[in-house]
């Protein structure tokens, strides 16, 4: 019977699935299994599914080469992986686009509000038994009604994110590396800008971007420079988008207002002043952490694995033969 590995523990819908067609083994730890690991043991099983922690670089499919017949990975993003070179290997690597969206929207769209709102800083505000009595001036935020809202990638999620914002009464604008349909510009009331233009009219400014060559530390100080003072940065994209250390200077010298974010540069790292700030509502990448969400992600990479076991070709294949 085919053996599939699972590098981290995934929820229970997708393993039963799963064990259908093989024989299930799962990372007992509560951590990533090792670069080591993998090149010992990566040719001893017929399907991977893998998280985004998991670097699956030439080297390690070299290892994998002939043995190994699908990598599914449980994430919408694939950066982790040699696509190309799995390719060449003859390994199929999936995907889970679109489950995502509005679990990740959401976040975002939290994010956002918590930030402007200072939601996290009345939390704590509360549990140190500092409150006494309502005040007129007492932690107070921005609303969104009648703000500039700027989204910074407009695929599924930044769409979905649109539409949310537009509820909110927010005046919709964005930026692309393909300027929508007009359809979609209607349905999301989302006006295209350049990159330039997004800065310095957003109130605030929400990242959706994959991670490239191009969009990596696209935010440093120069970016920040250019965005109003009293603007808030959402990431819930990629970390390595903004340079953490011109974001902790951009923050402290008032450059702008305030940020939320989901992911981080040095994933799980964080720089440290960041933690410090009253200013900033951080999370611990859960964009997608919804039950429903994560759920249905588990069954995806499950369905991919079996698909492939069968012959058949995977829905959502990035990579393949």
């Amino acid at each position: 019977m085919d053996k599939a590995y699972v590098t981290f523990k995934i929820p229970r819908k997708g393993l039963d699935l799963l064990s259908e067609g093989y024989r299930v083994e799962i990372n007992p730890l509560e951590k990533p299994v090792s670069r080591k690991w993998l090149l010992e043991h990566g040719q001893n099983y017929s399907a991977f599914i893998t998280m985004l922690h998991d670097t699956i670089d030439q080297e390690v499919l070299d290892v994998m080469k002939g043995h190994v017949k699908i990598i599914a990975n449980y994430a919408v993003g694939y950066n982790n992986i040699d696509i190309e070179h799995a390719a060449r290997c003859g390994i199929t690597v999936t995907n889970t686009p679109d489950v995502l969206t509005n679990a990740t929207a959401e976040i975002a769209f939290a994010l956002m509000l918590s930030v402007m709102r200072r939601i996290v800083e009345g939390d704590r505000y509360v549990r140190e038994g500092l409150f006494e009595m309502w005040k007129p001036e007492l932690l107070l935020g921005e609303e969104t009604a009648g703000k500039t809202v700027g989204i910074l990638g407009m695929g599924r999620i930044g769409r979905s994110f649109a539409k949310k914002c537009f509820g909110f009464d927010m005046k919709i604008l964005y930026h692309n590396r393909n300027r929508l349909a007009p359809e979609d510009e209607v349905a999301t009331h989302a006006k295209y800008v350049d990159f330039e233009t997004l800065l310095a009219e957003s109130d605030v400014i929400s990242i959706h971007l994959p991670l490239t060559p191009q969009t990596k530390h696209l935010f440093t100080l120069e970016t920040f420079q250019k965005m109003k003072r009293s603007a808030f940065l959402i990431n819930t994209g990629r970390g390595p988008v903004i340079k953490e250390n011109d974001l902790l200077k951009a923050l402290k010298t008032g450059l702008i207002k305030g940020a939320g974010l989901d992911v981080y540069e040095a994933e799980p790292k964080v720089t440290e002043g960041l933690l410090e700030l009253s200013q900033t509502v951080l999370l611990p990448h859960i964009g997608s952490g919804s039950v429903k969400a994560r759920e249905t992600m588990s069954e995806m990479v499950a369905r991919a694995a079996l698909d492939v076991l069968r012959g058949k070709t995977p829905e959502h294949m990035v990579a393949g033969p």
